[in-house]
């Protein structure tokens, strides 16, 4: 398979998957599980995704800087510290930690 065929594939793909979503019925949005489970998702997802992008690297768990980094964010988070305050913490951490691991 050449790069174009998995260009058209991916595009086709990525069309039926918007399609998919317009096709589905108003009501079936409207229904109390359905609007619980589209406002929770992403919270989900981006959790997921921080948790491998933080714990994983390849198949491998990992603890190293960015999960100290991380700590210390859900720290400041608890902590109830501005948003910038947050982000402060976990590059300073991070960074501190790489810097005397070496």
């Amino acid at each position: 398979m050449n790069i174009w065929t998995a260009i058209a594939v991916t595009v086709v793909g990525c069309y039926a998957v918007k399609l998919a979503g317009l096709l589905v019925p108003a009501g079936a949005l409207e229904r109390p599980l359905v609007q619980r489970t589209a406002a929770l998702l992403p919270v989900a997802l981006l959790a997921a995704l921080t948790a491998q992008q933080a714990f994983a690297d390849g198949r491998v768990l990992v603890l190293d800087a960015k999960a100290a980094g991380l700590a210390a964010a859900a720290l400041a988070l608890l902590l109830r510290a501005p948003f910038l305050v947050v982000i402060g913490a976990a590059v300073v951490v991070t960074a501190g930690v790489r810097a005397l691991a070496g």
